[in-house]
């Protein structure tokens, strides 16, 4: 008898809340319940996470309970359930099955993935303090950047997010900086997962030397993240003198460390008839002395 009034009133206390109608858009409190549910479907919990579990039909199971290192949250009138290794929808279906077998007719059980500490966000690369985030609920890309104190003055214009999915493939979406930062481009903003690992490279310096008839001979320096090509490093030398050669020697070392020496036409080049070739680390760019 206690059990079908009670199963009656929760019925009744359901239909009439707020939202509860087909078609009704979440909003709110509950809307921020639905972005948490999403982040943490087909998820599978582990040690240190937290849940939410809530039961319809008795009030003393709605808690939240932490994971243990042994894998098993404990809940009133159940003890300790496993836990580990199952998503928040399959421990919610374990927790009807016992319960409905020790102590409820009809249980409604649901539950929640609170805190996401079992397989933590990693940032590595140019942020303030590398290293694994624990995080709760759902993140921005933006909020983990900001969680790791921001960015170092050293880095590039790109950032990388390493996604690894159960199956054992891993996506990498690469994300321009200027388009989150400075455009504040809502589209780049992605969600950040549990697991994810997030790579923001470093820049580094980049020295080319130019010999021979140009401005300002000597080293020049770059970032890696810049574009490096002949024109370039001839923009940046002060251009070439009246006495330059139309043709330019540049000379590097191929990977087996053997000397080589590539011939461009300037002119041609200037044209666009022929490819504007890249520079690297190491280059030595030689403009010789025209005699006509």
């Amino acid at each position: 008898m206690f059990k079908a009034v009670w199963l009656c009133l929760g019925a009744l206390l359901l239909a009439a809340a707020p939202g509860s109608a087909q078609g009704v858009s979440p909003s709110g409190p509950s809307a921020s319940a639905t972005n948490i549910t999403s982040a943490a479907n087909g998820y599978r919990l582990g040690p240190k996470d937290l849940v939410e579990v809530r039961v319809l039909e008795l009030q003393d199971l709605n808690v939240e309970r932490r994971v243990s290192e042994k894998g098993t949250i404990n809940l009133p009138f159940l003890g300790d359930v496993a836990a580990a290794g199952l998503t928040d929808a399959e421990l919610a279906a374990r927790l009807k099955v016992e319960l409905e077998r020790q102590l409820l007719q009809r249980a409604s059980v649901s539950v929640q993935v609170r805190e996401f500490r079992a397989r933590p966000i990693s940032l590595i690369g140019a942020v303030q303090q590398p290293g694994n985030l624990e995080f709760a609920g759902r993140w921005t890309l933006l909020e983990a950047i900001t969680a790791a104190g921001g960015l170092s003055p050293n880095h590039g214009s790109t950032v990388y997010v390493l996604r690894h999915a159960d199956n054992g493939l891993t996506d990498q979406i690469a994300i321009d900086l200027n388009d989150l930062l400075v455009r504040a481009d809502q589209r780049v903003n992605i969600p950040i997962f549990p697991n994810d690992l997030i790579n923001v490279p470093a820049t580094l310096e980049v020295t080319i030397y130019f010999l021979g008839e140009v401005s300002q001979p000597g080293a020049l320096t770059f970032k890696s993240t810049e574009r490096m090509t002949v024109l370039t490093a001839v923009a940046r030398a002060g251009g070439l003198t009246d006495r330059a050669a139309r043709r330019i020697l540049v000379r590097r070392e191929d990977v087996s460390g053997k000397a080589q020496e590539i011939e461009v036409d300037y002119k041609r080049v200037v044209a666009g008839k022929d490819p504007d070739i890249q520079l690297r680390a190491g280059d030595v760019v030689v403009v010789k002395e025209s005699f006509f």
